[in-house]
């Protein structure tokens, strides 16, 4: 009798550290990564602390690149609706149709896949907070689960005729008196993050900032005398209060943040974004580094190795695959993705970087190397003095660096074949197919 009741002892003992390890096993194993991709506007290099700006301070921006990698050459289109349209689906202008600020309007879900749906494949709740510019239709319809948006640009007071109203989920909210529209926007993330915070989540958070119309904030001084800088300023302490907030929920260390600009400092405040004096060559709206060339800064707690500087090339078409591999998830079938997965880099590993970054703006393309740039009239530009400097080199040069150099990219662009794409029908600025005078949204 006490050696069979030995035995059962024994059996239960057995039975039940095999299941507290197998629960141990699932309880340790890491969970999906949640996403945050923080999207500024109108917002270049020259603007931003990390990067050198002599005018601007931003503490916050600057911790997340302090925690993580700081890329200093990421690219995207020079305005924002051809821009975004990269950034979500992961393909270049002559695929999608997205050639100018009205083109965009043409993607449709049946054609296009955004990166909401490849990621809810594996079980992650998506939103969309902010800006939705000149895409189509709006984001239920490209798979976000829920969203917030605003009319045109620069949103941020009822005072404003665009800013009358808000979008949130099928329903129009009017933007009471004294409300600033990022605050609640700020809101709306966090009510969504609070709520999902036991699940995956994927955040595409277009902010207002820094898009004009500049208007005071509200930690704007009475009669302050730098509008801009105190908006850049908000800007700032709004992804301090979001990566506080992620601290809060005990999210941090399984949530990657990117910080990106969907295209250049605006043209008339370039001449101000200057690092060690110098304003970069172009601004947005421009071909040149100025237009395209923006801040990216990765911070993944734990994954992501601190105080790196990357001078790895990326282009704004790099996030669907790179965020679909994080996910597990898989990517369009029958469906050509142009960007390139950099998850290696982001872990802290060499991974394979890309030798070239392809940019198109209306009729205008490019394809550049870490020094040199080819454009679609065949010229050829040196960038060894990139981002201040762009320096053209004469056709007939004998330089051995430059000929090889030609000859490589125009094999790049011969391979791409940009003109046998989608050809764009505005008026070749980029900014609108049918308006005599361009006025940049």
């Amino acid at each position: 009798m006490f050696a069979r009741s030995k035995y059962v002892c024994l059996c239960l003992t057995l039975f039940v550290t095999a299941r507290w390890s197998h629960l141990s096993a699932a309880d340790s194993k890491p969970s999906q990564p949640n996403i945050i991709f923080i999207l500024a506007d109108d917002y270049g290099t020259g603007e931003v602390g990390c990067y050198g700006a002599d005018n601007y301070k931003t503490p916050h921006i600057d911790a997340l690149a302090a925690g993580g990698m700081r890329f200093t050459r990421a690219y995207t289109a020079p305005l924002c609706g051809p821009s975004r349209a990269l950034i979500l689906t992961g393909r270049y202008p002559f695929r999608t149709g997205a050639t100018n600020q009205d083109a965009t309007g043409r993607m449709s879900p049946e054609r296009e896949t955004m990166m909401p749906k490849i990621l809810k494949q594996k079980g992650y709740v998506t939103s969309c907070v902010g800006k939705w510019g000149q895409l189509p239709l709006g984001p239920a319809e490209f798979g976000f689960d829920d969203y917030l948006k605003f009319k045109g640009s620069g949103a941020y007071w009822n005072t404003q005729p665009k800013a009358n109203s808000y979008e949130v989920n099928g329903k129009s909210v009017k933007l009471r008196d004294n409300e600033y529209l990022p605050d609640v926007m700020h809101d709306h993330v966090t009510a969504f993050i609070t709520a999902n915070r036991e699940k995956p989540f994927y955040l595409y958070y277009s902010l207002s900032h820094v898009h004009a119309e500049i208007l005071p904030t509200p930690d704007s001084v009475p009669g302050s005398k730098d509008l801009y800088a105190d908006n850049v300023s908000y800007m700032d302490k709004l992804v301090g209060k979001l990566s506080g907030l992620l601290d809060q929920l005990k999210l941090r260390d399984n949530t990657l943040i990117v910080f990106f600009g969907d295209n250049g400092s605006a043209t008339g405040r370039a001449k101000r974004a200057t690092i060690g004096g110098q304003a970069l060559s172009g601004s947005k709206g421009s071909m040149q580094e100025g237009g395209s060339l923006v801040p990216l800064i990765v911070n993944w707690p734990g994954k992501t190795p601190a105080g790196v500087v990357s001078h790895d090339l990326v282009n704004a078409t790099d996030f669907v695959p790179t965020f679909a591999a994080l996910a597990g998830a898989q990517l369009p079938e029958k469906t050509v993705i142009d960007g390139h997965s950099f998850l290696s880099q982001i872990r802290g590993e060499k991974g394979t970087p890309r030798e070239w970054m392809f940019n198109q703006l209306a009729g205008m393309w490019y394809v550049r190397d870490a020094n040199w740039k080819l454009n679609q009239a065949g010229e050829l530009f040196d960038m060894s003095g990139a981002p201040f400097t762009e320096t053209l080199v004469p056709l007939e040069t004998n330089d051995p660096a430059a000929k090889a150099a030609r000859s490589r990219l125009q094999a790049v662009l011969a391979k791409l074949d940009p003109g046998s794409g989608i050809v764009d029908d505005g008026n070749g600025t980029g900014r609108h197919a049918n308006r005599k005078k361009d006025k940049a949204r």
